[in-house]
Formats: C-alpha cells, sequence, structure tokens
C-alpha cells in the first residue's frame, strides 16, 4: 500500500533506540510517522540521506543569548542561528540576562522575544535568588520553562543563592528538577588573592577544584535532605564525578565540550584570556578524568554553556577579562571528533545529546527517534574534516576557541519538526522556533 508522507529521509544510517541501520524516516504533521524500508511511498519532500548519519535532534542544555541585555555579544536570533547552524535543534538559555529572568512576566518576556525570531525549537529557564523563592512553584510552570537555575558562585546581579539556608528554601519550593552553577563563594571570595594580574593561567588557581566539589557535595547533601532531584551543571573536576556517582539516584551531571577537549596550560598558553571561563579550564589530569566519566555513563547530558563575549571585552587584561566563550555550533563537530577517535561512541553521543535531555527534563516529544516523536533530525558526515574557523561562526561574538583544528565529523543538516532550517551550510527557509513542552508542566 503506498502511502504519502510530507518528508521522506531515504537511505541514511539511523541511530536510535533500535540501534543503528539503514532506514527511511517518514514524516507527517512535523512529527515521525514511519520508519524502515518505505519504497513504496510518495513524499511532498524526498531528500536522499545515503551516507549520512542520521541522529534525534541534538538539544543544547545550556546557552546565554543574552537578550535582554548586552546584545553586541549575541540575542536570541543570533544565537539559535548559530545552533541551528551547527546541527542543534533545540536549546535551554539561562536566566542571568539583564534584567535577570526572576519573575513570571520577564519569563514570558523572553518567550515573546523568541516568537518568530528563534531559528530552533527553546526553552528558558528561571532564575532563582534570596528575594523571589515564593515565585519559583509559579515560575517552573510557565510553558516554555524548562527548570529553574541557582548560582552558587558569583554571577550577574541578584543571582547568586550561596548560603545553605536559601538553598535549603529553594529546594522546598521547587518540584521539578533544577540546574546548579557549584562554586562555593565563600572559598572564592578567600582565594581573589590567587589571581595572578594579567595571568589567566591562574584562574583554575582562584577557582580551584575544591571550590567546585564544596558546592557540588553541599547541593547534594541538601537536597537530599529535602527529596528533590537536581542537575549538576558544567562538572570539572574527578572528585566530583566520583562522588556523584554515588548519588546518581538524585543528581545528574552535565560535562562541556570544552572541558572535555581543552587543558591547562596549553589552553591558556595558546588562547590566554580567551580560554577563561567558569568553572574553568582544568590540567590535562582533570580533563581525563571527565572523559572516563562519559565512557562510564556517570554524565547525562552535554551542554555547551555557550557563553560569547566580544574579541574586545576578552582582550582585556586578565582579571578585568570576562569569563565565557562561545560553544553552541561547535558542540556537535568538536564532539563527533571525540567519536572519530574512539573517545566515545555515536549511540553514546546521541545519549548525551539526546536522550538525555528527554530523560532527565521530562521533554515532551523530542529527544528520540520514534513514532509519534516531532520530527526533529541532526544529520551528520562522520567522514568529513574540516578545519574550525573563526568565519564559520554565526555568533555575533565572531570567534571560537577550537578555531585551526581540524574535526572529523560534521553537521550537514538540522531539521526542525520535519522542517529542513539549514542544509549543507546553508539556512532554510525563516526562523519559526517553537517552545518546548515538559511532562510536568502540560
Amino acid at each position: 500500500m503506498t502511502r504519502t508522507y510530507d518528508l521522506l529521509l531515504k537511505g541514511g544510517t539511523v541511530v536510535n533506540q533500535d540501534g543503528r541501520g539503514v532506514r527511511d524516516v517518514g514524516v507527517c504533521g512535523g512529527r515521525i510517522v514511519a520508519i524502515g524500508a518505505l519504497d513504496e511511498s510518495v513524499a511532498g519532500e524526498v531528500i536522499n540521506v545515503r551516507g549520512l548519519h542520521v541522529l534525534p535532534g541534538v538539544i543544547d542544555t545550556q546557552v546565554h543569548f543574552r537578550e535582554p541585555g548586552p546584545t553586541h555579544k549575541e540575542d536570541l536570533e543570533s544565537g539559535s542561528r548559530a545552533a541551528v547552524m551547527g546541527g542543534v535543534t533545540g536549546v535551554f538559555e539561562m536566566p542571568n540576562t539583564n534584567p535577570s529572568t526572576t519573575d513570571v512576566a520577564a519569563l514570558e518576556d523572553k518567550l515573546k522575544r523568541a516568537g518568530d525570531r528563534m531559528w530552533c525549537d527553546h526553552a528558558f529557564y528561571a532564575g532563582a535568588s534570596a528575594q523571589n523563592v515564593e515565585l519559583l512553584p509559579e515560575m517552573e510552570r510557565v510553558p516554555g520553562c524548562c527548570g529553574i537555575k541557582v548560582f552558587m558562585g558569583s554571577s550577574t546581579g541578584s543571582l547568586l543563592v550561596h548560603d545553605d539556608a536559601t538553598l535549603a528554601r529553594v529546594l522546598g519550593a521547587i518540584t521539578r528538577r533544577a540546574a546548579f552553577h557549584c562554586e562555593d563563594e565563600e572559598r572564592l571570595i578567600a582565594r581573589e588573592g590567587e589571581r595572578v594580574s594579567g595571568n589567566p593561567a591562574s584562574h583554575p588557581l582562584w577557582r580551584d577544584a575544591l571550590s567546585a566539589f564544596k558546592a557540588t557535595e553541599r547541593l547534594v547533601n541538601l537536597a537530599r535532605k529535602a527529596r528533590k532531584r537536581v542537575h549538576v551543571l558544567h562538572v570539572t573536576t574527578g572528585r566530583e564525578m566520583e562522588f556523584l556517582a554515588q548519588n546518581k539516584d538524585i543528581a545528574t551531571v552535565e560535562a562541556t565540550p570544552q572541558h572535555l577537549t581543552l587543558a591547562a596550560p596549553d589552553a591558556y598558553n595558546e588562547l590566554g584570556t580567551f580560554a577563561q571561563m567558569n568553572p574553568p579550564i582544568r590540567g590535562e589530569d582533570e580533563r581525563a578524568v571527565l572523559m572516563r566519566a562519559v565512557q562510564a555513563g556517570i554524565v547525562d547530558v552535554i551542554g555547551s554553556d555557550h557563553a560569547p563575549h566580544t574579541r574586545e571585552e576578552k582582550a582585556k587584561s586578565y582579571p578585568a577579562s570576562p569569563s565565557g566563550m562561545p560553544g553552541v555550533q561547535t558542540l556537535v563537530p568538536v564532539m563527533l571528533d571525540h567519536v572519530n577517535r574512539g573517545r566515545l561512541t555515536l549511540e553514546r553521543f546521541v545519549d548525551l545529546t539526546s536522550h538525555g535531555a528527554h530523560r532527565i527534563f521530562g521533554i515532551a516529544g523530542k529527544g528520540r527517534i520514534a513514532a509519534g516523536y516531532d520530527a526533529d533530525f541532526t544529520i551528520v558526515d562522520m567522514k568529513a574534516r574540516h578545519t574550525m574557523n573563526d568565519n564559520w561562526s554565526q555568533s555575533r561574538c565572531g570567534w571560537t576557541p577550537f578555531h585551526g583544528r581540524i574535526l572529523q565529523g560534521w553537521p550537514v543538516g538540522t531539521i526542525i519538526r520535519g522542517r529542513p532550517v539549514m542544509w549543507e551550510g546553508e539556512l532554510q527557509g525563516r526562523a519559526r522556533g517553537r517552545p518546548m513542552r515538559f511532562w510536568e508542566a502540560l
């Protein structure tokens, strides 16, 4: 029987819950409706993906797109354009904008700004502070909110919750899994003297491994008392990974491509302040432990922590230079290069960038290639080798810490809800991203 589809992907190697194999994928109404040998079919659009891998749409669960606020660095349109150019179909955007996303009006303002401007699907974090704890239960149920974000170490404006009493109040107020930046503020203040003027290599000496571990340990102990789920962002130390491995019942773990790829002292010798981020790029021993944690399954998701600043800002002398680097557009090729180098399998990459976000945050209809799910696909050429170049960047900051690296494994197409938005390095159509839906906020 001949069946008609809106979109038919023909002959690609599909990676999903059924393993890895050459299959066709049929799409109707923006959703996947059939997977298999669909030879007796017709479609409004047929895309030949033979020789390519069809992956579930990559979801970057930590980006800073700067809007509202310092949009000279980035805004929702430019950041989401960078995302789809890099094969990313959805993003979770952070609340440390200006003003911070600390009430329902600010959250709804972001959702409104995103309409017809963001190229990818999206969700926004609500920010916790000492002043808005009573608002958190309402905010975490706003459609398009991915949860609550808490900064335990220094950040922008009032988004700092560093004492146990306030952390306990936040955990007591919420029901969904909240995400935490874990650095111990008291230790950071006490160690400010470790910063060496003009020497960004002193950044990980100031924001040392113990400051990260202390905050993570405090968080997990408080979460266990409150019987709440937590997500620890951008983990950078082996001691944290060992501890979190013993607490997987309540704590999930994120790692970034930067921390899995760059290491001190080379990163600071080569990039200077452009390698500065929080938590810092640490030594090779720590980087190697992070990769082993990926391989062991301790890490649940990969997030880019895309945090762009202009070249002029990053070129300031340390410590006046801001922390953060772009990453949403480079997440896929950097991690696929690790796949090609044998450090993780393609199936594990899919688990980290699609299945993981779906599983831990309860995203409705995304994160899998399965019938009934949104037709979100990241289509990649695992054989393609390109030299990463600043000129490829769609971010307003216009640079990448991976400039000059030869990477194997490259995004060819980004398809969102059955609509191609990037193909072979060219944008398709117009920006039509939508808010993601979550089981706990339907």
